[in-house]
């Protein structure tokens, strides 16, 4: 025996990377016996819509009522655990940790259609015990992908609907063991739609799925499992209420127009991630397990966009075309005031839907017309890349020291090579492009070493390298990620009394490579960086207390400190190798007290927690009017809390009637003003400012959200109606708006000459109404199902999802007298908002045998 840990030891000390399996065949139990519909991801919660700022938080846990629950319920308004960004949401497969290096997060587009294969998962809240790693500040979650875990025999499901996708159909199988102790497990999902919820979009999607696992009766088993989702999809853009207004439709799209009479999308993404595992499972014996998974994945991701060069801007609801922007229609500025021209433009957006979309025949005729006088294409499709490559060695020892108590080691070893680059996708019928910067002219020559983007490629002329469709042009670089991460845990049992505390550290490094010569940075943007190198560290603990009776007390506490992620460590990767000034760890203090009670007709839970987050960084990049271009905006030493309480009750009315409740009021903030600098992208300069952002929240989820529902279980029919009530829905701000010398120029100083900060933009709340209905039927062989499932039955399209504020400034300014003057059309006064689907939903027909 104690050989047999000694070699346990040293495979997992020369394992290079670490994480754990589950052993708490409890939960895993549960989960594959809940119903279908509990994980039927939406498509909110699989991150299919490219206009979210963050992804859904899927989460649950087998006791918690609002956790197992919020996530399913509240989805179609985008909502995210905690409103915690999805960096602070774990997934993990067989133990080895999925997110992306670079940005922190999980896109669970990853593993769309594969509803079957992902019903084997352990959740683990923020302060729950689990056997694969430190739980996440939103928690963690941990698929179990191996081929003998999946639940025996074959499933056949049609599916119509008018979401996303309008149509799926679905084939899964999957053996169990033989008496060899083989298993095999696969399947594939296809979802289409010609033109989804949204006018102008489509889907086309194929998922798969293989595995196979050979178990021995040594105690040995080796599982390899591999999968995806490639997707081609087109997407959906926000507007401003002007633009619903007078498209008459909440769902007004301007990313889409006619060509030759069809319509087209500017904004189409294409994503792959084929992804596959690697797991040695060794039953050392009766109370050891080390569990070893090699992960790897290969993700590509483009995404298209129209674009202008020496030209006005195409988009259809581009302000300067919009009524508004002729007349003050807020009644402040009192100028340019022009109602002739307001009605004229009135009347040609509601004359024609055609009036209201992208006129791409238009953008052809005056490219060509360009062409032949020798000029470069005027309006463009480019498209956006980042192909990434993550190795993950993950290797978990778990222990049980008695039956009363568990102990983990874990080491993860993770690498990461991303690369972001820009090529031409469509020059619309234009002949010639160049890869040169046309913002600078207004500042440099067309002779300049600033006007080129790659002064590698630039040629003798100087013209900049010509640019043909697919080439690569504006910016071409890698980012390198490598992590080395040790953890472990222990869990004890005594008495009534349960002791969790767990542990990790961790060394990251991170380092950029340019591919091309900016003349911007022409020494500080071709090959690599230097190397940022962060230690991370924490731990976290939980006391909980069973009282009797169907009383549970819990209080956990945390803190732990975490290296920036990649995407914001780069002061402005698309240019140069600069890192961001006053880069620093995070650090993270996290707290949560709960009680719980379950009895023979009630079971409730109520959870209060406060974290509390400093040292954070947040980067963005946007077109800044005072400096006629775009800018890259680093914000450092941000101080945030997040706090809350959370409710979930159910109440066993009848044998086959239940009443449910679920609540939460929260707060997700910006408790300080944060240090900004940004970079004048042509003129090459960096520029401090303060950012008064202090009171601010979080933005793209609801802070207060409530639901009271019926639920209804008999003779195989099964019937769930709730109504969900949110509020507190926050807009994303834009940082130059408050800066303090735009607050200046916009007149925002009181008479002491304090600023006077805006108002963040709110969102309208309000209820939606959400039901299904399904029969299962038991058949000689197998079961049939029927599925209905309803959101937004009483069609309110007047709640907000979430939007943004327009970064485009009030006024204009005279650069030889520096004196600015008032827009008609007012930016900060006109946020571009999504607003949630009205009545839609899916009906599924299923057979399993």
């Amino acid at each position: 025996m104690q050989n047999k840990v000694k070699i346990a030891v040293m495979a997992l000390c020369y394992t290079p990377i670490a994480l754990a399996q589950n052993t708490n065949n409890t939960e895993q139990k549960q989960a594959q016996g809940l119903d279908e519909q509990a994980f039927t991801f939406t498509e909110a919660q699989l991150g299919e819509d490219e206009n979210m700022s963050q992804n859904v938080t899927i989460l649950n846990s087998s006791t918690n009522l609002f956790a197992s629950q919020a996530g399913y319920l509240f989805s179609p308004m985008r909502y995210r655990y905690r409103a915690l960004n999805q960096k602070y949401n774990q997934v993990y497969a067989n133990g080895a940790p999925l997110n992306d290096m670079e940005s922190g997060q999980f896109r669970f587009s990853n593993v769309g259609g594969l509803n079957r294969f992902t019903r084997n998962v352990e959740f683990a809240l923020p302060f729950e015990s689990n056997n694969f790693g430190l739980n996440s500040l939103a928690g963690s979650n941990n698929y179990d992908f191996r081929a003998g875990a999946m639940q025996e025999g074959h499933f056949v499901s049609i599916a119509a609907a008018n979401r996303n996708y309008t149509a799926r159909g679905m084939y899964t199988y999957a053996s169990g063991f033989n008496p060899r102790g083989w298993a095999f497990a696969g399947g594939v999902t296809y979802r289409w739609a010609k033109q989804g919820y949204v006018e102008g979009t489509f889907y086309n999607s194929l998922s798969y799925f293989f595995g196979v696992q050979k178990m021995w009766k040594n105690g040995h088993s080796l599982s390899f499992s591999t999968w995806g989702n490639p997707t081609e999809r087109a997407s959906q853009g926000a507007s401003t209420d002007e633009m619903y207004w007078l498209a008459n439709d909440n769902q007004y799209n301007p990313y889409w127009g006619y060509q030759n009479g069809h319509k087209r999308n500017s904004r189409v993404i294409n994503d792959f991630a084929p992804s596959a595992i690697l797991t040695w499972d060794w039953n050392i014996d009766n109370n050891t397990k080390l569990v070893t998974s090699l992960f790897g994945k290969y993700s590509m991701y483009k995404g298209t966009r129209l674009n202008y060069n020496n030209s006005e801007n195409p988009q259809p609801d581009y302000w300067k075309a919009l009524p508004s922007s002729y007349y003050d229609v807020w009644g402040g500025n009192n100028i340019g005031n022009d109602y002739n021209q307001w009605l004229s433009a009135y009347n040609f957006f509601t004359l024609s839907k055609a009036n209201r979309q992208i006129n791409w025949d238009k953008l052809y005729y005056a490219n060509q017309s360009a062409a032949a006088t020798g000029q470069d294409a005027l309006y463009y499709v480019e498209a956006k890349h980042n192909d990434a490559f993550n190795m993950t060695l993950a290797s978990t020892l778990t222990k049980h020291d008695t039956k009363h108590s568990v102990w983990n080691l874990g080491i993860i070893g993770q690498t990461n090579n991303d690369r972001h680059y820009k090529t031409m996708d469509d020059l619309l019928g234009a002949t010639s492009f160049h890869n040169v910067n046309s913002y600078a002219l207004g500042n440099y020559s067309a002779l300049s070493d600033q006007y080129q983007y790659d002064l590698n490629t630039m040629g003798a002329d100087r013209k900049g390298a010509l640019v043909q469709e697919g080439d690569v042009f504006g910016y071409d670089y890698r980012i390198y990620n490598n992590k080395a991460t040790l953890w472990s845990s222990y869990t004890s049992n005594v008495g009534r009394v349960q002791l969790m505390v767990s542990g990790k550290t961790s060394f990251q490094t991170m380092q950029r490579n340019g591919a091309m010569r900016n003349g911007m940075f022409a020494d500080n943007s071709y090959g690599k960086s230097g190397v940022a190198r962060f230690w991370e560290g924490g731990g976290k603990g939980r006391i909980t207390y069973d009282a009797g009776k169907g009383h549970v007390l819990a209080l956990g506490i945390g803190y732990e400190w975490n290296a920036p992620t990649a995407n914001t460590a780069f002061a402005a990767p698309e240019m140069n190798n600069d890192f961001v000034n006053n880069l620093k760890d995070e650090h993270v203090f996290s707290s949560e007290f709960s009680y719980q009670y379950k009895g023979s007709w009630l079971q409730a839970n109520i959870n209060g927690y406060y974290n509390r987050l400093d040292h954070v960084t947040e980067w963005q990049n946007f077109y800044y009017d005072d400096i006629n271009s775009f800018s890259y905006l680093s914000m450092t030493g941000i101080e945030k809390e997040y706090y809350g309480v959370e409710l979930g009750l159910k109440v066993k009315l009848t044998s086959f009637l239940d009443l449910k409740g679920l609540g939460t009021i929260s707060e997700a903030k910006y408790i300080n003003n944060a240090n900004g600098i940004y970079l004048n992208s042509i003129e090459g300069k960096y520029v401090t400012e303060t950012v008064y952002n202090k009171g601010y929240r979080d933005n793209g989820t609801p802070l207060t959200m409530g639901s009271a529902g019926l639920s209804f279980h008999q003779n195989g029919w099964y019937i769930d109606l709730n109504a969900n009530w949110y509020d507190a829905i926050y807009l994303s701000y834009v940082p130059n708006m408050l800066y303090g010398g735009t607050m200046s120029k916009m007149g925002y100083v009181d008479n002491d000459g304090n600023y006077i900060i805006p108002e963040q933009y709110r969102g309208h709340g309000g209820w939606m109404v959400d039901g299904s209905i399904g029969k299962s039927i038991r058949l000689k062989k197998g079961s049939l199902n029927f599925n209905l499932m309803v959101s937004n039955i009483l069609n309110n399209t007047h709640l907000v999802t979430g939007g943004y504020v327009q970064s485009r400034s009030d006024y204009t300014i005279n650069t030889t007298t520096n004196t600015t003057k008032a827009r008609v059309y007012s930016f900060s006064k006109n946020p571009k908002k999504f607003y949630a689907w009205g009545t839609n939903g899916m009906f599924q027909i299923s057979y399993r045998f």
